[in-house]
């Protein structure tokens, strides 16, 4: 049996359609009408509140603290990508900062997310560049530990294979597989309509919950026929 390669240069991506669509929601819309999965730890934030990201995942698996395998992907990444990265969550060392992300700008990549420091934060808030991290570390990496690309990584406590759609925003990250990732843009849609109408509802004056009288007896809070 051959041995698949440490770097993994061809794979499927979700479509640039989809990317597209997806774009316009919430993460938190994905997450929902994905069954509340998939989303990453709350360590995974944006540098600014106002970065959002969509696109395929192209993984990269670091040893904690060495980013050489890092630059191999963005020497590799495509135009659109976004760059997941399974630093294990590492903060005592940076894995990317201005130079590295300046660079990923440039290719044409559509963000970054790290599960791990990165530095620079206040020239990245100017960059205008879409970065996610779990934290950050003024400390520099090394540049020899060899790792792997576009393998199944775990980053924030996701699963996140090459080519599934990752979207980002000032929630957080939602990870949705590639193959399920039309089906849950229909999906959203409808979630959207839903919440409008409540919205609409609420603006009336409608306040109150038609689920809970029922959710409460199931839970045992309420006694059956007993209402708030």
């Amino acid at each position: 049996m051959s041995q698949l390669p440490e770097i993994v240069r061809e794979f499927d991506r979700v479509s640039a359609e989809v990317v597209a669509k997806a774009a316009t929601y919430q993460a938190a819309i994905l997450a929902d009408v994905a069954g509340r999965r998939g989303t990453m730890n709350a360590r995974i934030a944006p540098v600014h509140h106002g970065m959002a990201v969509a696109g395929p995942a192209f993984t990269v698996e670091v040893r904690p603290g060495d980013n050489l395998m890092i630059h191999a992907a963005i020497a590799l990444a495509k135009p659109g990508d976004v760059l997941v990265i399974d630093g294990k969550g590492d903060q005592t060392a940076a894995l990317m900062g201005t130079l590295m992300l300046s660079a990923c700008k440039k290719q044409g990549l559509a963000g970054v997310i790290v599960d791990g420091a990165i530095r620079d934060k206040l020239e990245l808030m100017e960059l205008g560049f879409p970065v996610f991290s779990a934290g950050f570390n003024p400390a520099g990496p090394t540049k020899f530990v060899p790792g792997r690309l576009n393998h199944p990584v775990s980053a924030g406590g996701a699963i996140v294979n090459p080519g599934d759609l990752v979207v980002g925003d000032a929630d957080g990250v939602v990870v949705i597989e590639r193959a399920k990732a039309p089906a849950m843009l229909a999906l959203a849609d409808k979630k959207v309509a839903d919440e409008r109408a409540r919205m609409d509802a609420i603006s009336r004056g409608d306040t109150a919950s038609k689920w809970l009288p029922a959710a409460l007896r199931a839970a045992g809070v309420l006694k059956e026929g007993e209402s708030l």
